[in-house]
């Protein structure tokens, strides 16, 4: 039976961080005596993945963790990442919801801000709007600004709504009125009359998830919230018992947006908030390695067999998000700033209307797979292409677990090689230089668009994919460093042993930073600072490892958007008032390249990030050797390049046998269960001393 231990005691000898994703499961687990670190990876169970998630703790246990007959009892914390949020909204396949919000407010949701995705683009789509009209209830109610009533809410009218969301079959109801963040009695009487109407429905108040102001964004967050929270409670409430069969002694914790960890009944509560639940946890990973390895900038480049997830690192921090908008809808939520695109190991390769080559972002998931895998799929995938090419070993993958069969393969690109009259080899090739130029794009948006050079960094790959195509896309880019950690293919279960448990906190007051604000500005924060405190000791974090992180988000008056500004250790004072005013003047200089002295600054939202750090896995060190890598040297095969436009033997490499100091050169592949590197010729390669691959392209 499960224990509410948050991994703060000696309940264990093992930390264990599940990553399950689309196509894959894997499972990352630390030895907090030894500090060794063991891997496993499975196939994901789409139509039940706490079925692959239970079954991979349990192989892993037993397999790298000597478990034995009771593998799950030496487990002294377990954390899991998970894409079923971010599918389900994706897919939109969430479920059915009902809208309760002020009267004249019904069509927000589809008004917006009134924007196209692309304003040029006179037949851009909007993303499908979550709840039908005929679902979205307008009450009688008004509250001020300030939070006074201006119109009583019609108790009555909620009544009659609900049994109306009732009778149509609705799952979920979101709740947003006017100013509820400034007042939220009116939603929290709504939320009472509808739990009493619709026992077992999820409900979800604008002011419980999000308590700030901009009423369209507040609304879409509930709403994404409401629309993902049967979701997640039923993904939950499968997960859970599969755990506990197994005797995990401790409370299991999912990965947040923001990189943290809450416990799974917190997390069914808030799905919102794990729409990046499984990258958010390689960024961390990537952090840290970075740290280690003295690379401060950094591009994490995370690709699995669904899609890829890129990241910017500048000067070793990672760039949070107080807002943002995920598959088309705006969130208002703490989160890691990750671009999300299509393009994955399971993309499909397909033909056009106009006879071009596309890729993705349609997947071919775990179930059937591409075609390699003799599932019964058709269509050719990245995979498949890199099979062909055999790029990828063309017998079997995952330490000889998985079977593969290049002839399906090379039937199906054969197939697709005749349609557009070319040879298959190049039929191949393109469907990697175009998932390459996909990726690419992603990495563009969040380096070059945002005034960041991509060839000032080193590009950090990993997912089970990454390190495949990870010097084909710095080529792209135009960079010169690649780093491939130890264990790739299972970075983000290794994130997941470097996360403390977080929660945040907000409260929006307009007020003008002056020192006749000062109590105003005081009392705030401290409101907020307290709901804090309360989460600690809620969630029993000892003293001593409670850290509270202050911001306030300020801008000039007459602005439309803030920049969020670390408020200074200890009371807030005058002399606080006098830090926070040069700060937001620095960061205002940095972000627009100029302040304005003289003009009005008003404190807007105010934001503590709590935090219960938690014992973390550490990488180990090993002192460098010898430079000689021919003894990982396992064999060789026939790789095609586009370099030479055809078969050239390449050199292959047991990533288990190289060890800190080894040099070698390209053209070689290096395989390992979780992935394989492909290093083409003229790249160099070096093993540091934290087992990273350091690839070198030439400039």
């Amino acid at each position: 039976m499960m224990d509410g231990s948050q991994g703060f005691g000696p309940n264990g000898t093992w930390r264990v961080g599940v990553d399950s994703g689309g196509t894959f499961t894997d499972v990352c687990m630390f030895n907090e005596a030894s500090g060794e670190i063991a891997v496993w990876k499975v196939s994901s169970t789409p139509d039940d993945p706490s079925r692959g998630i239970a079954q991979g703790v349990e192989e892993g246990m037993r397999e790298r963790a000597g478990g034995g007959d009771d593998p799950a009892a030496a487990i002294a914390y377990l954390g899991h990442g998970t894409t079923v949020a971010t599918n389900a909204l994706i897919t939109h396949r969430g479920a059915k919801v009902g809208l309760l919000t002020t009267g004249g407010f019904r069509d927000l949701l589809e008004i917006g801000r009134q924007k196209r995705p692309d304003l040029y683009d006179l037949f851009a789509e909007k993303p499908r709007t979550l709840v039908p009209r005929a679902l979205r209830f307008e009450l009688p109610e008004r509250m001020l600004r300030t939070g006074e009533v201006s119109v009583p809410l019609d108790e009555e009218a909620v009544r009659e709504a609900a049994r109306a969301m009732k009778a149509a079959g609705v799952e979920a109801v979101a709740i947003c009125f006017l100013y509820a963040f400034v007042n939220p009695a009116h939603e929290q009487a709504a939320r009472r009359i509808v739990a009493e109407e619709m026992p077992g429905a999820f409900l979800c108040a604008s002011h419980e998830i999000a308590p700030e102001f901009r009423e369209f964004e507040r609304l879409s967050t509930a709403t994404v919230n409401a629309y993902l929270g049967p979701i997640m409670h039923r993904y939950i409430s499968r997960l859970t018992p599969r755990l506990e069969e197994l005797g995990l002694p401790v409370a299991p914790h999912l990965t947040q947006s923001n990189g943290g960890v809450v416990r799974f009944e917190v997390a069914a509560e808030t799905p919102v908030r794990a729409v990046l639940s499984g990258p958010s946890t390689g960024v961390v990973a990537a952090q840290a390695i970075g740290a280690r390895a003295g690379f401060d900038d950094i591009i994490t480049f995370d690709m699995g067999g669904t899609s890829s997830d890129v990241a910017l690192m500048a000067g070793g921090e990672t760039t949070q998000t107080n807002e943002s908008t995920v598959h088309g809808y705006p969130i208002k939520a703490p989160m890691l700033d990750i671009h999300t695109v299509g393009a994955g190991g399971g993309s499909i390769a397909s033909i056009d209307s106009g006879g071009l080559l596309k890729v993705g972002p349609e997947s071919a998931g775990a179930d059937p797979g591409p075609v390699c895998y003799g599932r019964g799929a058709s269509e050719p995938t990245v995979t498949d292409a890199n099979i062909v090419l055999q790029v990828l070993n063309p017998v079997e993958i995952l330490d000889g677990r998985m079977k593969v069969h290049r002839n399906l393969a090379v039937e199906a690109i054969e197939k697709m090689a005749k349609t557009l009259g070319m040879q298959s080899m190049d039929v191949a090739q393109g469907i990697i230089s175009v998932v390459t130029a996909n990726m690419a794009k992603a990495i563009r948006v969040i380096s070059v668009q945002r005034g960041h050079d991509p060839r000032n960094y080193a590009l950090m790959a990993f997912g089970g994919a990454g390190p495949l195509h990870a010097v084909r896309l710095a080529q792209e880019l135009g960079m010169s460093t690649v780093i491939v950690p130890r264990n790739p293919g299972i970075l983000c279960a290794m994130g997941l042993l470097l996360t403390d448990l977080r929660a945040d906190f907000s409260a929006t007051r307009l007020t003008s930073l002056e020192a006749g604000n000062l109590d105003v500005i005081a009392d705030t924060m401290a409101r907020v600072e307290a709901e804090a405190a309360g989460w600690f000791e809620t969630e029993a974090i000892p003293t001593d490892k409670r850290r509270i992180t202050r911001r306030i988000d300020m801008r000039y008056d007459g602005q439309n958007y803030e920049l969020s500004i670390p408020l200074p250790d200890g009371p807030v004072t005058e002399a606080t008032l006098a830090a926070l005013k040069e700060g937001f003047a620095e960061a205002h200089k940095r972000m627009y390249g100029f302040d304005v002295p003289e003009e009005r600054i008003l404190c807007v939202t105010f934001r503590a990030e709590a935090m219960g750090l938690v014992q973390k896995a550490e990488l180990p060190e090993r002192a460098p050797g010898n430079t000689d890598a021919s003894g990982a040297i396992i064999g060789s095969r026939e790789v095609w390049y586009p370099e030479t436009g055809s078969f050239t033997e390449t050199t292959l490499y047991a990533r288990d046998r190289l060890a800190p100091g080894m040099r070698f050169a390209g053209p070689a592949i290096v395989e390992q269960m979780d992935t394989t590197t492909l290093i083409p010729p003229g790249v160099s390669a070096s093993v540091d001393t934290i087992d990273n691959l350091i690839l070198e392209l030439p400039r």
